[in-house]
């Protein structure tokens, strides 16, 4: 949550939360290591880099070779390592790319990201004499790959973790919010964006490359609500996506926060989610979950191991869907009334560990 970091585990029958970080830290992207599922990665907006190796329990401050302490983006390359832990990525406010090779420890910046030829036209709306690097997604079919999306500006590529970069492709998203891959699809790039409102252009809030994103398709029949922010795919099949819009980002975000108002009334949240498959129109989701007003956009959460279910955090709770998203149940979970007030940043789901 914008406060708060929750870290929500199943144990028996019932789910247990236990709360870290407070208003001074801000969380605001968060990953667990799917080779270690343990370590967990926390970027915040004031606070920089922080780690746990215990599954949440206890949190440390690291990164102090970041030269920002917003940390807005975070991710882990599965791949096989002596140490059995993957590879880190941070992205910062503005935008850079840190990497480290040995879980957080130490960090070395991947130069020329902001050499590119699009970083003069970067620029965040909210704080727009700055960007920064909204996504980090790793390549499950190739772990020295990697996706990254600048806020708001650009999808760039690395093939080298870091190394070298390309820029932009002339059909690629602008303002892409998520990145998904899937290790049964390789080549094929998800993209939740909102760039029909940042380029004016129209059905572009969801857009799929099927070739490492040097092209990309948008599809956008059946979706009424044109701000796309978060999109997962089903752990078991490739064509089965689900997405979560708003009307536009005034109503996504908690905009006296953002700073980015627009529209007349205080602080009226509207969110809806959609789910695809195949070449299927998209469908709104409802059946289990809350009412759309009142709403913040949720964010969206899968784990290897479960086929068919996606996580919904929410500042009205946490959703789960076993049926590829068609329905949702809430999870019950002791919920305080402050989260309701608080929009969700960043979720990461990993498997129940036994006791």
């Amino acid at each position: 949550m914008d406060y708060a970091l929750l870290v929500i585990e199943k144990r028996n029958e019932n789910w247990d939360v236990s709360q870290y970080f407070d208003d001074n830290e801000r969380p605001y992207a968060v990953a667990v290591d799917p080779s270690a599922p343990e370590r967990a990665y926390l970027g915040t907006f004031n606070d920089g880099l922080w780690r746990t190796v215990d599954g949440g329990n206890s949190w440390s401050r690291i990164g102090s070779d970041f030269m920002s302490s917003r940390v807005m983006a975070v991710a882990v390359a599965a791949e096989d390592r002596p140490q059995e832990y993957g590879t880190v990525y941070a992205g910062t406010e503005p935008s850079a790319v840190y990497r480290s090779d040995d879980g957080g420890d130490t960090w070395s910046k991947c130069h020329g990201l902001t050499d590119l030829d699009s970083a003069t036209e970067w620029s965040f709306p909210g704080r727009p004499d700055t960007h920064h690097v909204r996504w980090i997604e790793p390549d499950p079919n190739d772990p020295e790959r990697l996706y990254v999306s600048i806020e708001a500006g650009a999808v760039v590529t690395t093939s080298d973790r870091g190394e070298t970069w390309v820029d932009r492709v002339p059909n690629g998203p602008f303002d892409a919010h998520t990145l998904a891959t899937h290790p049964d699809a390789p080549g094929r790039v998800y993209a939740a964006a909102g760039d029909g409102l940042v380029e004016k252009l129209e059905s572009h809030e969801y857009g799929e490359s099927t070739d490492g994103s040097e092209s990309w398709i948008y599809s956008s029949e059946g979706i009424e609500h044109h701000y796309g922010w978060a999109v997962a795919v089903d752990p078991s099949d490739p064509d089965t996506r689900v997405l979560t819009t708003s009307p536009h980002a005034g109503r996504a975000h908690d905009v006296e926060d953002q700073a980015i108002r627009t529209h007349d009334e205080p602080n009226d949240p509207y969110s809806v989610i959609y789910r695809r498959q195949g070449e299927e129109p998209w469908q709104q989701c409802t059946d289990g979950l809350p009412d759309p007003a009142g709403l913040f956009v949720p964010v969206l959460g899968t784990v290897a191991d479960e086929p068919g279910t996606f996580y919904a955090l929410t500042n009205r709770g946490l959703y789960r869907s076993t049926d590829s998203g068609e329905t949702w149940n809430e999870v019950h979970l002791t919920w305080n009334d402050k989260y309701r007030e608080q929009q969700p940043r960043s979720v990461a789901a990993t498997s129940i560990r036994d006791e």
